[in-house]
């Protein structure tokens, strides 16, 4: 793994391409239901569930990622992390995304967002080389060491490299561009000049008809039409915005509280874990609430510990993080870490012939243990049995079937222990 890009700001020609290739298969991993290559077992799982619950709604789910402008195509990297074998890495770059929802051929919903995507990658070390951590077979999904798959994989004997395993994303989302788009900008103020000149022309014809018999009075209409109405067009789409920006503010406002939060939250867990990551846990947070939300029976996954979902969480098609996570409670109880948090997601939901878009916050709560360190490159997808040292996917099995205990996920990673609607 000769070389570290995460150092790299923009990243290089060959990582762009690599990263663009997640962000461009996201449409035909929700559409199709299509695995995404450079993308981790956990990621593909949760899309995997998504395309599923799509389908049992007997819908079509038309979506597509593209470029917006070609000076904001490259991924930038943010924030990086280590553990003693891993390094992450948060990249961004600018894009748009088409929604296109529909049920034998008649369009339910559509929109189109230029919005920010942010993916974390996880990557081996320059100079190290994890032999013995678990890995599930790109190929079968088998699990077995780093080692083995180098060697060929015990399940289908297919041999790979390590550039052929990492990096991987291992969690990702989207946030709304700021601003207003150019597109729109120019749309919405042509179409209420149209309107305005419009309105002008039909007013005068309806109330002063009996003036209109001359070709001068006629010119006249017209100038003062097309002027009225590039004039008076441009100030009402302007009152127009100035009433979209202060919805805006509003519906955020519980979003901004959130900044003060975070920091705290960062600071009492740094305490506890010196290795511990917000950016880790949040991903680890969003990827969460989303596998629960999309899965067919919350009980049977392994890191849920809560009550049963509420139903209306079934009808959810589609959601992406808000990009705000606040912290509500935090305590600590016998090395046992327990946080509450209110998570902000923008979310799509289905019921009979109606699709239609919320934005919710989720109040989750996480728990983990703090006597163990935090891996990661940990997946539910190639667990290691704590009794008897054997892998298993934990998506299939909440036991494992070597010895038939049962698996606490809590003693790898967070689990989820509450998930409502706010």
């Amino acid at each position: 793994m000769g070389y570290n890009f995460f150092n790299i700001t923009p990243v290089k020609d060959s990582w762009n391409k690599r990263l663009n290739s997640f962000l461009f298969s996201l449409g035909s991993a929700i559409r199709d239901g299509k695995s995404i290559e450079i993308a981790d077992n956990d990621i593909n799982y949760t899309l995997a569930q998504q395309h599923r619950r799509i389908g049992e709604k007997g819908l079509n789910v038309d979506y597509e990622v593209y470029t917006t402008e070609q000076e904001l195509s490259k991924f930038k990297v943010g924030s990086n992390w280590n553990d003693a074998h891993y390094e992450n890495a948060v990249a961004f770059r600018f894009c748009g995304v088409k929604r296109n929802v529909s049920r034998n051929g008649k369009i339910l919903y559509k929109d189109n967002k230029k919005s920010v995507i942010y993916e974390t990658v996880s990557d081996v070390l320059t100079g190290t080389h994890p032999d013995n951590v678990t890995f599930s077979c790109p190929n079968c999904g088998g699990v077995a060491t780093v080692a083995e798959l180098q060697s060929g994989c015990p399940y289908c004997n297919t041999m790979y490299k390590m550039d052929d395993l990492f990096p991987k994303v291992t969690g990702y989302y989207f946030m709304d561009e700021p601003g207003i788009d150019k597109e729109y900008f120019k749309k919405g103020v042509l179409i209420s000049m149209i309107s305005f000149a419009a309105f002008i022309i039909l007013g005068n014809i309806i109330l002063n008809h009996d003036q209109l018999r001359s070709v001068g009075m006629i010119i006249a209409l017209l100038f003062g039409a097309v002027f009225g109405g590039a004039v008076g067009g441009y100030f009402l789409f302007s009152i127009f915005l100035l009433f979209r920006m202060i919805a805006r503010i509003i519906s955020t406002a519980g979003k901004m509280g959130t900044a003060g939060s975070r920091r705290r939250f960062e600071v009492r867990m740094k305490n506890i874990s010196p290795d511990f990551s917000y950016e880790y846990f949040t991903s680890k947070a969003v990827s969460l609430i989303k596998n629960a939300i999309f899965s067919k029976n919350e009980s049977e996954l392994p890191f849920y510990k809560g009550e049963p979902l509420d139903p209306k969480m079934k009808d959810i098609i589609d959601l992406n993080y808000g990009g705000a996570l606040g912290f509500e409670g935090f305590r600590e109880d016998n090395g046992i870490v327990t946080v509450e948090t209110d998570a902000f997601f923008d979310v799509l939901y289905a019921t009979g012939e109606k699709v239609f878009l919320k934005h919710k916050i989720f109040s989750a709560v996480f728990r983990r243990r703090t006597d163990i360190p935090v891996n990661f490159n940990f997946s539910m997808t190639r667990i290691c049995c704590p009794t008897c040292g054997s892998s298993f996917d934990a998506t299939r099995n909440k036991n494992c079937p070597s010895c038939g205990n049962a698996y606490e996920i809590i003693s790898d990673d967070w689990a989820l222990v509450s998930l409502k609607e706010k």
